[in-house]
């Protein structure tokens, strides 16, 4: 448990420490560490198995597997930077995948607390899914820039803080239409 907690915060500041330990280390052993930590987390099954609502997190740690190794073989920078883009891109998947076979992604976390969704209900569930997709869209596209153009500071930035503060966006908003949503629907 107590590595699932570690490696979970890791993974959040994951671009803050490439951008920090950039400073101090040369890429090769922040690569050499980002391999440690997915060997660990395969050799001690510290990933949640796949369900509905979750990818088989081997993919990803396959894709951040092979990012480490070329980091590692060219003690490159850049496969480092490349990682928000694989979660992006994993998450897209996750969620697109959901719109073609039937239930979303959003409808089937909102069964959890609610099981029978009226049918406004389910169609806002998929168009949240869908908002959600063009968001890791743009967001990966972002992230893919950053990491091909930007200095580290700035790629650093963008991925460890700037994403963060509009996925929150993201949700609060989501948050707030919900509420106006159940509120008109409960008044008539």
């Amino acid at each position: 448990m107590l590595f699932r907690l570690l490696a979970g915060a890791l993974t959040l500041a994951y671009p803050l420490a490439v951008w920090w330990g950039l400073e101090h280390v040369a890429p090769r052993w922040l690569a050499l560490a980002l391999l440690v930590l997915v060997l660990a987390r395969l050799a001690l099954g510290s990933i949640a198995q796949p369900t509905a609502t979750r990818l088989d997190p081997r993919w990803l740690l396959a894709g951040a597997a092979l990012l480490g190794a070329l980091a590692f073989v060219g003690n490159a920078v850049a496969p480092l930077k490349f990682y928000p883009v694989l979660v992006n891109a994993a998450l897209l998947a996750l969620f697109g995948a959901s719109l073609l076979r039937g239930q979303s992604l959003v409808e089937r976390l909102a069964r959890l607390r609610e099981p029978d969704l009226p049918p406004a209900a389910v169609r806002y569930t998929r168009r949240v899914t869908q908002i959600w997709c063009v968001f890791f869209i743009v967001n990966g596209s972002i992230a893919a820039l950053t990491a091909l153009y930007a200095d580290t500071a700035t790629w650093a930035l963008y991925n460890g803080l700037v994403a963060y503060l509009l996925i929150g966006a993201l949700f609060a908003g989501e948050w707030c239409v919900r509420q106006l949503l159940r509120s008109r629907l409960a008044h008539g």
